[in-house]
């Protein structure tokens, strides 16, 4: 039904073909996340490799802290395992914490196990206040459901009226801190490189919503481009936006 909803103009076949490429490489990121738990520093280096360090590396050196938005697409596991080893800031990434203690202790240590700083959604506001003085990068998941519809922003995305979390602009906002794009590729099977693209150095600067209209039309433009590699199977259009003026 996602697929159906998100490209209206494909064929039942050119979905099908994308539903079955899209299971392959789920059951890729499947065995690969397994694999996180014994990976080395020296393995993960060369197979989730950052293409352009130089871009946040910059504003390392001008002392400022970086919000990064990306998406569930490719191997965003394996991202997290990698990046800290590959950039100048201090690495965190927000997240729901599970319900099952034992497996978010699990995901935590094995996202963390070579740097990054694994932060509850629910003390966003203490982290960043806490971590004012540090040089921070901090990660932003943009395609997942609002918790709340009311407190969503509403765009199209994928040719479907979706509430997006205004988390990411947010704090960029009240922070003043850089926003850039992180998009993953896939190499060959087990291999992947990832890059940065900036958004907005300067986001106070910016019209209302555009910061996190662009990240999200951005990863789009990605996921209409190889549909397979994001997560489909996540239920991303379960809020409507008719809850949010009920």
């Amino acid at each position: 039904m996602n697929l159906k909803n998100s490209f209206p103009a494909k064929t039942a076949e050119e979905l099908q073909t994308i539903e079955k490429l899209f299971y392959k490489h789920l059951c890729d990121v499947i065995v690969e996340t397994f694999k996180s738990f014994t990976i080395s520093k020296e393995e993960i280096l060369k197979r989730m490799v950052l293409r352009n360090p130089e871009l946040t590396n910059q504003y390392f050196e001008q002392g400022r802290s970086v919000l990064l938005g990306g998406g569930h697409f490719n191997n965003w596991e394996w991202f997290g395992v990698a990046v800290d080893m590959q950039i100048k800031h201090k690495s965190y990434a927000l997240y729901a914490p599970l319900r099952n203690k034992f497996f978010d202790k699990k995901m935590r240590f094995t996202r963390g196990k070579y740097g990054l700083g694994m932060i509850s959604v629910k003390e966003t506001a203490k982290f960043f206040e806490e971590k004012k003085d540090e040089l921070t990068f901090t990660v932003f998941g943009i395609d997942q459901s609002p918790r709340n519809s009311k407190k969503a922003h509403w765009m199209n995305f994928l040719n479907q009226d979706t509430g997006v979390m205004y988390g990411l602009e947010k704090y960029a906002k009240e922070l003043d801190y850089p926003v850039v794009f992180g998009n993953i590729e896939k190499v060959k099977r087990g291999y992947y490189s990832f890059y940065f693209e900036p958004i907005t150095e300067h986001p106070r600067q910016e019209p209302e919503h555009f910061i996190i209209e662009a990240t999200t039309k951005r990863l789009e433009v990605e996921i209409v481009h190889e549909p397979q590699y994001w997560l489909w199977t996540h239920k991303r259009w379960k809020r409507k936006r008719e809850t949010a003026t009920a």
